[in-house]
């Protein structure tokens, strides 16, 4: 038996550290081991004796760039702990947060990071402002970016790390002439979602393979409220997440990997369409109709094509409440502090997002665990890097499979910035 190995020994220019392997015999891949190495930092340890109050901006510093959804899942967790119910504004303002977020979020990963990819570029940067096409381009990603964090600013205070929001409400309320504001540069970047969703409806890059998607589903598509529903048809409560997840600890690697009833399983905005599309923004269902049509789907790159269509529904949603809404102040709901255990289940850019929190009578935090989307993605990732590499193998060179691994990997959107040229591969013979 003839025995190989890709190593792809560092991976840089990432937000944390991360490596792979991939076991070849016989001309077939038979093992891949996705490593992140980044040193763990213990915030399940961190939170406890703290101040439920502080919890929620604390966890927040678990991620630079979607530090919000990790805000808001630890308040939705710690009102749940307490009993607080929030007010219908509050929900309303922590939905434009999140589409803040989905929108700047989503633009930063599809430009910067994988459209060079489509375009034979090894980054964003080498776009060439006087071709049109490419022109238009780099328009089109920082005039999204622009709509994003300006949505975030206004309703969150920043684009990240916002300090607004907090257990019971928001302490700060965008002004007449910011949410006017916020509306126009929404309108004006509309056009730009629905060009960024057909340069992703023609990329013909295709890897298939079956298997289970997982993401929150409700009568209207939102990221912060309902069910969380597989495409297998199954459907559980919130709070029973956690059982349903295998945590599976594997020796290569600092993340927690998961599996779902047994198997790998996929979150993050392939999961939501193949969900939930039909509950998507009317609007948006019109404008995206064609690329639409393409779901449900098991090609992994239309994970990107799902995040363009979650731009398109964040512009119009916004648009929507904004001219709808009218934002008032209101004060905080307070409640004493009592012995509990609070649940909070968000869907982050990534895919879902579970917090839970113990507190005592005295509102200090006793406990906690996090389950983040990259970790529930981990197996389902080097499933899905095998069966690339066993494909490539008969007639690809090496420096292609190499070239296409990172393809795939930014497929995903794994919670680490990846960039052009992040892998530094030795092959092992």
């Amino acid at each position: 038996m003839h025995t190989e190995t890709i190593s792809l020994s560092q991976i840089t220019k990432v937000e944390g550290s991360a490596g792979l392997d991939v076991r070849i015999e016989d001309g077939k891949a038979v093992e891949a081991r996705f490593k992140i190495t980044e040193f763990k930092r213990f915030y399940t340890r961190a939170m406890k004796g703290k101040p439920v109050m502080a919890v929620p901006q604390l966890l927040s510093r678990i991620c630079g760039t979607c530090s919000n959804a990790h805000l808001l899942c630890a308040i939705e967790c710690a009102e749940n702990a307490l009993g607080i119910k929030s007010t219908e504004q509050t929900d309303i303002l922590r939905d434009l947060l999140m589409y803040g977020l989905m929108i700047r979020d989503h633009a930063l990963h599809l430009y910067l990071f994988s459209m060079p990819d489509m375009y034979g570029k090894d980054a964003f940067l080498e776009f060439d402002e006087n071709n049109p096409e490419e022109h238009q381009i780099l328009h089109d990603a920082f005039e999204l970016k622009a709509a994003g964090n300006f949505l975030s600013i206004i309703v969150g205070g920043r684009s990240v790390h916002a300090p607004f929001p907090t257990i019971g409400g928001f302490i700060h309320f965008p002004a007449d002439a910011e949410i006017s504001e916020a509306i126009d540069k929404l309108e004006k970047a509309r056009a730009a979602a629905l060009h960024c969703i057909d340069i992703y409806q023609k990329d013909s890059r295709t890897l298939d393979r079956q298997a289970s998607y997982l993401g929150l589903k409700s009568d209207k598509f939102n990221f912060l409220r309902g069910q969380i529903c597989s495409s297998d048809g199954e459907c559980i409560l919130e709070r029973n997440f956690r059982k349903h997840l295998d945590r599976i600890v594997k020796s290569y690697t600092h993340a927690t990997c998961y599996l779902y009833n047994g198997k790998p399983f996929m979150v993050g905005s392939l999961a939501r369409l193949n969900i939930a599309k039909e509950t998507l923004n009317k609007e948006t269902q019109k404008g995206a109709a064609s690329a639409l049509a393409l779901f449900p789907s098991t090609n992994i790159y239309r994970n990107n094509l799902a995040q363009a269509i979650e731009i398109l529904h964040s512009i119009d949603e916004s648009i929507k409440i904004l001219k709808e809404v009218k934002i008032v102040p209101e004060p905080l709901i307070k409640k004493s502090p009592k012995k509990g255990e609070g649940i909070g289940v968000i869907e982050a850019p990534r895919g879902t997002l579970y917090h839970k929190m113990s507190i005592d009578d005295k509102g200090i935090v006793t406990g906690g665990d996090i389950v983040v989307p990259t970790g529930q993605n981990q197996c389902n990732i080097e499933a899905d890097v095998a069966r690339l590499v066993s494909d490539l193998l008969p007639h690809t060179p090496k420096e292609k499979i190499e070239l296409e691994i990172e393809k795939l990997i930014r497929a995903y959107d794994p919670c680490m910035s990846c960039a052009s040229h992040f892998l530094k591969v030795k092959w092992l013979e």
